[in-house]
């Protein structure tokens, strides 16, 4: 997503180290999708489930945190000019915290 309601480029500083936690997520994913074919045990199919879940969960945690910083400025500043677009879209990412 490199739009965003302002019209500045919208990849911020933590992105790269959200990308790269994905993509170690992804990965782990795949193993997982192995282990079932291969028939490993549930318990160990739903521990690693469960590792993958907290990573994408972090990483959604990052993101969120990352956007709220950097655009809450942004958001006071589209407020005081009587804007209100931008705080809905500020209220709808919080939804999913």
């Amino acid at each position: 997503m490199t739009e965003h309601t302002h019209g500045h480029d919208h990849l911020h500083q933590s992105h790269d180290a959200i990308i790269k936690r994905l993509k170690r997520a992804d990965g782990h994913l795949r193993s997982i999708i192995t282990m079932i074919e291969e028939g490993r045990e549930c318990v160990d199919i739903a521990q690693q489930l469960h590792a993958v879940e907290k990573a994408i969960c972090q990483a959604k945690r990052t993101l969120i945190q990352d956007h709220i910083d950097h655009c809450l400025e942004d958001t006071v500043d589209a407020l005081n000019k009587g804007e209100r677009a931008p705080l809905e879209a500020f209220k709808q990412i919080t939804k999913y915290l």
